[in-house]
């Protein structure tokens, strides 16, 4: 039987590496979830998550070469996502336009501790310090013995 990308389909778990899970699906083949595709959180440890010979549903991500890529996050069917009170009252054109909601900061509590003024005036006050300490040892060094005969 040949496996589909885009499909789901149930397999058994075979294996657990720390980079993923082999998974047994019908027809003898095997693939390959990776652990970034055990979950939409992060996973440290895929143990945590699976176990050899828990039944799960993936979906194919990929196939190439005899190689199966499968994804459990993927094969799971989300609700779609019901848009804000805020955003319901507003015409579209003005909510495809709405970049308030991309912004994470509140605008009330930032505040940068330098602008770019500010920290290009104390560069270049520590450089000119860090210049006149460097002439100042090169200067000591040269004037010592051995120095120029006139």
């Amino acid at each position: 039987m040949s496996i589909e990308v885009g499909s789901k389909v149930r397999g058994k778990v075979t294996g657990i590496t720390n980079f993923g899970a082999f998974v047994e699906l019908s027809g003898g083949q095997t693939g390959l979830v990776h652990i970034s595709e055990v979950a939409d959180s992060y996973v440290k440890d895929i143990n945590d998550h699976l176990k050899v010979g828990q039944e799960i549903e993936v979906k194919v991500v990929n196939e190439k070469d005899g190689k199966i890529g499968l994804s459990i996050k993927k094969a799971i069917d989300k609700p779609e996502r019901q848009p804000s009170s805020y955003s319901q009252r507003l015409p579209r054109q003005a909510r495809s336009n709405d970049n308030r909601s991309k912004d994470f900061r509140s605008k009330s509590n930032f505040q940068p501790k330098e602008n770019f003024e500010q920290k290009m005036a104390r560069f270049l006050k520590d450089s000119e310090e860090n210049l006149s300490t460097l002439k100042r040892s090169t200067e000591t060094k040269r004037s010592g013995r051995g120095g120029r005969r006139g």
